[in-house]
């Protein structure tokens, strides 16, 4: 019996210690560190440069009107074409107008004969010192008659104002004009050279002189600052212009100032109205820190922040002073260094003071770029696929 008893005993032990290890589980193992894109920052040369967007408005404008009445008889241009100063536009009927410089003239040439038949009467004291007084005014006069007679003879020959395009006219052959009508026959825009207004801030003007006195902004001549164009079709525009810091006026309504710039155009690229975006060269930064922004978020308070992976994988936050946008980067200020690793995927799951697993962002080809853009081929048209889940 002692033997059975011992045998028993041995058995039910095994059993209570099977059942002990069936009801105590080993715990899991801890899920692995989030995997993250990281890019790491490099201190760099940067140009800066400023765009201020703006509108193009003529050089100068010149309304055409008549200085005499009459019938118009030709219109001697064609109009949208480029006309010189000076040049003949219209042909005002001249015939009443050289019918009264002849009159004058023939007045003007008895008054003179008059006067210098009286002179030496005068001298002689045959004729009163009063009629010859009275002879030399008349000739003065009649001169005068002469000249504005002949002015008004002119004056039937419209000429242009200035150098420029010319409008569409607004009257045609046997239309009837008058001296002082409010009108204008056609009007003339000089487009080259053209000027460029911008409206910005106060503080942006004052940021601009203390850059352009300091050296920073490339210059064109004294208190002129070089600048370029961006045309409304995103193109470069091949001419640079000059920012005239002395063309500047000020909205007493909103306080904003008008930079005005001033651009060769011999081509007639730009026209009055066109919308265009100036660059002006800042200079270079050296040492200067870019950060993807697709690697920046905003606090609750708007303010920039950005994930750092640390020298242990631990993810740090921080507060950011960012510049500017240059390309798909900003310009950092503060809070971020070179040699800095900051997240730009993952995120979603990457918090601060947690251990990640960091790896080197790597950019998708163009090729692969485009083909993540593109619609599947089953997709109808105009619509994208579906994300893949």
């Amino acid at each position: 019996m002692s033997t059975k008893r011992a045998a028993f005993r041995t058995t039910a032990l095994a059993a209570t210690t099977l059942l002990a290890a069936c009801g105590h589980k080993a715990p899991p193992p801890a899920p692995p560190p989030p995997k993250v894109s990281v890019v790491t920052l490099k201190a760099q040369p940067v140009p800066i440069a400023t765009e201020l967007p703006g509108r193009v408005s003529a050089y100068r404008v010149a309304e055409v009107r008549p200085q005499v009445n009459g019938i118009i008889l030709k219109r001697l241009f064609t109009e949208g074409g480029e006309v010189k100063a000076g040049q003949q536009l219209y042909q005002i009927d001249p015939a009443p107008y050289q019918a009264a410089y002849d009159s004058a003239a023939a007045q003007a040439a008895s008054a003179k004969a008059q006067a210098e038949r009286y002179k030496p009467l005068a001298e002689a004291n045959a004729v009163s010192k009063q009629d010859y007084d009275n002879a030399v005014a008349a000739d003065l006069q009649a001169r005068a008659s002469v000249e504005t007679a002949r002015i008004n003879l002119v004056y039937t020959r419209v000429l242009a104002p200035i150098s420029g395009r010319i409008s569409r006219s607004a009257v045609t052959e046997g239309a009837l004009v008058a001296s002082g009508q409010s009108t204008a026959l056609a009007t003339v825009t000089q487009l080259d050279p053209i000027y460029v207004d911008v409206t910005q801030p106060s503080g942006t003007l004052l940021r601009l002189k203390r850059e352009a006195a300091a050296g920073q902004l490339k210059q064109a001549g004294e208190g002129q600052a070089q600048v370029r164009l961006k045309l409304e079709d995103a193109s470069d525009y091949e001419q640079a212009g000059t920012l005239q810091f002395s063309e500047v006026t000020v909205d007493e309504g909103t306080g904003s100032i008008t930079l005005r710039a001033l651009f060769p155009n011999p081509d007639r690229i730009l026209l009055p109205g066109m919308f265009v975006r100036e660059q002006l060269q800042e200079g270079v930064r050296q040492d200067a820190v870019l950060v993807p922004q697709q690697g920046v978020t905003h606090d609750q308070k708007g303010q920039p922040t950005a994930l750092v992976v640390g020298a242990d994988n631990k993810v740090e936050l921080r507060q950011l002073d960012t510049d500017r946008a240059i390309g798909d980067q900003w310009l950092v200020n503060s809070g971020l260094k070179a040699g800095d690793r900051v997240i730009v995927e993952g995120l979603q799951t990457a918090k601060p003071g947690i251990q990640v697993d960091p790896s080197e962002y790597q950019p998708p080809s163009p090729a692969e770029a485009d083909k993540q853009n593109a619609p599947s081929a089953g997709a109808p048209r105009g619509e994208a696929a579906a994300p893949k889940q």
